[in-house]
């Protein structure tokens, strides 16, 4: 029987390598994906904060032109009350007294009592 010999010109040489197809892109390119993303959400972020300080900006200027207007309101409830407390203080005493002895004007002070003592 004879003997099997390799073919004419030697077998094929043996693939030992993983034979595997890339997929994907290069990690380059995912590179540069993620760090295009990264800057656009940083850019956005500082558009935030921006918009944020705008925002508390307009609100501190707001409520610094509001002053004045509450300052008066403020003022007029305190003249509505002074004058309230004086007609009681007539109908109650038939007089009007002086608890300073100046006639200058002494803004009132009020607290806010309970109506009922608990213990």
């Amino acid at each position: 029987m004879p003997q099997d010999m390799p073919p004419t010109g030697g077998y094929e040489p043996v693939q030992y390598k993983r034979n595997l197809p890339a997929r994907g892109f290069r990690p380059a390119t995912y590179l540069i994906m993620v760090g295009a993303i990264c800057t656009y959400g940083f850019w956005r972020v500082g558009q935030g904060i921006r918009e944020q300080n705008e925002l508390a900006r307009e609100k501190m200027w707001s409520r610094i032109h509001l002053i004045p207007m509450l300052q008066a309101e403020e003022d007029r409830d305190q003249v509505r009350r002074h004058l309230a407390d004086k007609a009681r203080e007539r109908e109650l005493l038939g007089a009007e007294t002086k608890v300073y002895h100046s006639d200058r004007f002494v803004r009132p002070t009020f607290a806010v009592t309970p109506n009922e003592v608990t213990k």
